[in-house]
């Protein structure tokens, strides 16, 4: 077809049918009682207080050092997790806490489907609190539904301005509480309170009350949807034992409205109410089979059960089992309830993280608890004194990463046995606290032995108080050639 012609109308037409881009529909989820939507609530309040909590706990670990229990400590350059600081240097173990809890995300799919994005994601968390507030302000579903429809008027914007200033207030507080992972909590509070901040953590404060407002409050579901890739992959993690929310069809089918005689032995249980879809928060039909849209919070199975009860009917048309059990269920082959933990999926997945745990709790147990660094003066790489002597420089770095403080002794080994002295200093003794680091200029003068062409080895060894090698530094002393 050239490009000045025209698609033909079925083109035109399919584009239309299926657009690239389609609006938002808002959804107004219902509000249900149940089982799982207790153990929601549970897990809400738990989580946020958890949270919010965390950063107050005292944690002692001597004189000049923080005692909050966890803290981020950008300017110090290192994390404090309870008994345990991370340094830079040690990196390798945040990279292993990340690779367990990966692996443990996978591990739990494997056994309990999205139960993570259900009940402990920090969207799920934060949206369901933000859904609360929404009702509480503007009441259950159909009352939202009444207002969006209804005309401009002032209980409307009284409303709509009090539920916005509500999230506001919870976005800011959820703000303030990151930048108590990042400083001493009180003083951060009270430099907020009094608008006593700037730079760069006056822009994370604003971005973070920003994201979660927006987040939290209007795009909910399609962060779900188009921004979290757990969704797009959960499928693989999942095999027939896995526990998921399903719709059992077998059953259910075919559905219609429960009619006068309400007689339900030549019909399926379903009874058409779409109470299913109304409490979901992502709004979809979870008789439509698995999709990536449900996160797995089983909302919808408190609504059927609740209509399931009123008709007398057996409970969980919509369970929270394995396709195993669902299947057994629908060929009458399931005399009692299959969970199978140890299976090919589970082993690996366990295999995984034990290793991982080992490898991190090994490194963690050998690390080393003094740092050396030592780095040669490159201009000049060396001076020839008045003697005849060479003369190299050195500045050396020495971090105590121990809890207590350390006496080191700086020591030079060298083919042409160099003198070496430590500027500013009488002695080659160095004393450090708890988490200090020493910069240190080293000069270090010896003849220039022909054998090594202008370029000999050089050994730096520190010793503890009782001369010990405890750290070994390796370099080079370079003179001219002969």
């Amino acid at each position: 077809m050239s490009p000045l012609q025209s698609p033909p109308p079925t083109a035109a037409l399919d584009d239309k049918e299926n657009p690239l881009y389609a609006n938002r529909v808002k959804i107004h989820p219902r509000r249900i009682s149940g089982f799982y939507r207790r153990l929601k609530d549970v897990m809400l309040w738990a989580l946020l207080a958890l949270y919010h909590l965390t950063p107050w706990l005292p944690w002692d670990r001597g004189a000049n050092k923080p005692n909050q229990a966890i803290l981020f400590d950008i300017p110090g350059e290192r994390i404090y997790l309870f008994n345990l600081e991370i340094w830079p240097q040690d990196i390798y173990m945040l990279t292993g806490m990340m690779i367990f809890a990966a692996v443990g995300l996978f591990f739990t799919a494997a056994l309990i489907g999205r139960a993570w994005c259900g009940f402990a994601c920090f969207q799920t968390v934060w949206t369901d609190l933000f859904m609360k507030v929404e009702a509480w302000v503007e009441g259950d579903r159909n009352a939202r539904m009444r207002l969006d429809n209804a005309r401009p008027s002032l209980s409307k914007y009284a409303k709509r301005t009090t539920k916005h200033a509500l999230w506001l207030a919870i976005s800011a507080f959820f703000a303030l509480s990151f930048l108590w992972y990042f400083g001493e909590a009180a003083t951060v509070t009270k430099n907020v309170l009094t608008a006593n901040i700037g730079g760069w953590t006056l822009v994370t404060f604003l971005t973070l009350m920003a994201m979660t407002y927006i987040m939290a409050g209007f795009a909910r579901e399609q962060v779900c949807f188009y921004m979290c890739p757990y969704g797009r992959f959960q499928g693989v993690m999942f095999d027939e034992h896995s526990k998921v929310v399903t719709y059992e069809s077998w059953r259910g089918e075919g559905r219609a409205k429960p009619g006068k005689n309400r007689d339900f032995s030549n019909r399926g249980h379903c009874v058409d109410c779409s109470l299913c879809v109304q409490v979901c928060p992502t709004g979809i039909d979870i008789r439509d089979g698995n999709q990536m849209e449900c996160i797995g919070c089983a909302l919808c199975i408190d609504a059927c059960n609740d209509v399931m009860e009123k008709f007398g009917l057996p409970k969980n048309l919509i369970s929270y089992d394995s396709q195993h059990n669902i299947n057994a269920r629908a060929t009458n082959k399931l005399t009692q309830q299959v969970t199978k933990l140890i299976r090919p999926r589970t082993l690996i997945y366990s295999g995984i993280l034990l290793a991982t745990l080992a490898v991190t709790s090994l490194a963690l147990d050998t690390r080393e608890l003094t740092e050396v660094n030592m780095l040669k003066d490159r201009a000049p790489f060396f001076v020839t004194l008045s003697s005849g002597d060479i003369q190299n420089a050195y500045t050396l770095r020495i971090l105590n990463k121990s809890t207590e403080p350390r006496t080191y002794m700086v020591d030079v080994e060298a083919p042409n046995f160099p003198s070496f002295e430590i500027i500013g200093q009488d002695t080659n003794k160095v004393t450090l606290d708890s988490g200090k680091v020493a910069s240190l200029r080293l000069l270090v003068r010896g003849k220039m032995l022909p054998d090594f062409e202008g370029k000999m080895p050089l050994t730096l060894v520190l010793r503890d108080a009782g001369y010990q090698p405890i750290q070994v530094e390796e370099t080079v002393f370079n003179g001219p050639s002969h």
